[in-house]
């Protein structure tokens, strides 16, 4: 009997996308071990465009690996752009590099916050945000990490939530089938 190993991608720009998105795989079942994060390296270009550029070369990679069980996760701040812009770049770059859409049933999903990913963590500590402000990024994961364990044990998000984090709710949908808590 062959086992499917379970290998589950973060393509994201920087060390704070990294961390949310692991910390909150980690807490919907997923085992630290089979998530690997690839990020944009410190001082070699735009993180938005490292995961721009990255983002066909990793979906080609995770639909060629049939044997492997997880998901691509990427994360790409939609900083002055709209969410549905930033979703047509990540579409074109598909199709420039002759990749097929995502499928409603591939376990790959945009985390696309709008304006960046610290709006979400702001909100998530019960503080008031706007999806036009830039918030500061927080030193110490410490203190949202358990804002991170809320996210993903809720089932709903209050109406007040920013429009890109409910995006996101539905996007992690995806991952449902795919959640194996007994897998090491």
């Amino acid at each position: 009997m062959t086992t499917q190993r379970i290998q589950t991608v973060i393509l994201c720009e920087d060390q704070q996308h990294g961390v949310f998105l692991r910390w909150l795989l980690i807490y919907k079942g997923f085992h630290k071990r089979t998530i690997r994060i690839n990020m944009c390296p410190k001082g070699k270009q735009a993180g938005e465009q490292y995961v721009r550029e990255n983002y066909p070369i990793e979906v080609a990679s995770f639909r060629s690996k049939n044997y492997l069980r997880g998901a691509l996760i990427t994360v790409i701040d939609a900083d002055t752009l709209s969410h549905a812009a930033r979703v047509r770049q990540l579409d074109v770059s598909l199709k420039q590099n002759k990749l097929y859409p995502r499928k409603e049933t591939e376990p790959i999903i945009l985390a696309i916050p709008k304006r960046n990913i610290e709006t979400w963590i702001h909100f998530l500590m019960d503080k008031p945000v706007n999806e036009d402000e830039v918030y500061d990024k927080l030193p110490k994961e410490s203190t949202w990490k358990a804002s991170v364990k809320q996210l993903a044990t809720r089932t709903e998000l209050p109406q007040e939530a920013p429009s890109s984090l409910h995006k996101f709710r539905d996007e992690l949908t995806r991952l449902d089938p795919f959640i194996d808590r007994d897998t090491p």
